[in-house]
């Protein structure tokens, strides 16, 4: 059964970065991932030629889904194919490991192996690069801070220096080049499940900000 959970999200500046960081790191645990405190994440975005996964993203469309391939600190060992989904306002992803051959196959479009690998979101993928003609269409990086609380199911992220692969999709070629997604923002991203506790919703509250809609692959689609 998937499993949604509450999302918000906000356009922060880097004084309101350098505040939320300090607060958190007294109330909540460092993610895992991190290292010296964050991380690096690349991403490969799959969308259809009318962009239907930017365009529904835009337009704010209520039940929507999107598809990516992510690793962590450039390290090839552990690649993951990940789904997002959002409907009425929560989110909820799924995915699956995926080896170093299979990851390179498919940013290349090369899909004859997905019918065989008798995993599901691999063939939900081919699936849909079969009759909504999804391909590999942009790269996005960027660094998390990110900080874990247990009671809610609690994760913070703070994310930052977001950059764009132009038209590159050579996900795991390290001399891809990437520029800076325009006039980005750092974003403060809050998920929980059933309640927020009231310990982190002061953490992170910020006088005068309002929820956000931003996309980090929405802004890196700015080049194409």
């Amino acid at each position: 059964m998937t499993r949604y959970r509450h999302e918000w999200k906000h356009e922060i500046g880097l004084s309101d970065r350098l505040v939320l960081r300090q607060r958190l790191r007294t109330v909540a645990a460092p993610d895992g991932h991190a290292r010296d405190g964050r991380y690096f994440i690349r991403s490969l975005y799959f969308d259809n030629p009318a962009d239907k996964a930017l365009r529904e993203k835009l337009d704010g469309v209520d039940r929507r889904e999107k598809f990516r391939i992510r690793c962590y600190n450039g390290d090839t060992s552990l690649i993951r194919l990940e789904k997002k989904s959002k409907r009425g306002g929560l989110g909820s992803k799924v995915s699956v490991v995926l080896t170093e051959e299979e990851a390179r196959a498919a940013a290349a479009g090369d899909w004859a192996w997905m019918p065989h690998s008798g995993r599901d979101l691999i063939l939900e993928l081919y699936s849909k690069m079969k009759s909504q003609g999804l391909r590999p269409r942009t790269i996005v990086d960027y660094t998390r801070e990110a900080f874990v609380y247990a009671p809610g199911n609690v994760r913070v992220t703070l994310d930052y220096d977001i950059r764009t692969g132009l038209r590159c999709t050579d996900f795991l070629n390290p001399d891809c080049v990437t520029v800076p997604a325009g006039d980005a923002p750092a974003i403060l991203e809050v998920k929980w499940d059933a309640y927020l506790p009231e310990i982190i919703r002061a953490a992170v509250r910020l006088p005068g900000r309002r929820a956000s809609a931003f996309s980090k692959y929405a802004a890196c689609r700015i080049y194409g």
